[in-house]
């Protein structure tokens, strides 16, 4: 997974597939949208006006929880 931010854009993107996709484009509202690849595989999500989520846009809290599967101890 990857999270970007672009500052200038005050766009918010966050990747879930790595790889090149063709995607087909669903905006949820004029701000949300998701891609989604062949088998509608959700490939990311993109947040226009982002910093109006964040409390301190020029440095957002990022809580990143349970991102990485667990592994089974032995």
């Amino acid at each position: 997974m990857k999270i970007s931010y672009d500052k200038e854009a005050d766009a918010l993107y966050i990747r879930l597939l790595e790889g090149e996709f063709q995607c087909r484009v669903v905006r949820l509202t004029n701000d949300i949208a998701l891609d989604f690849a062949a088998g509608e595989k959700l490939v990311g999500l993109e947040v226009l006006g982002a910093s109006r989520l964040f409390e301190h846009p020029d440095a957002p809290d990022i809580e990143l929880k349970d991102v990485l599967p667990r592994i089974a101890s032995r």
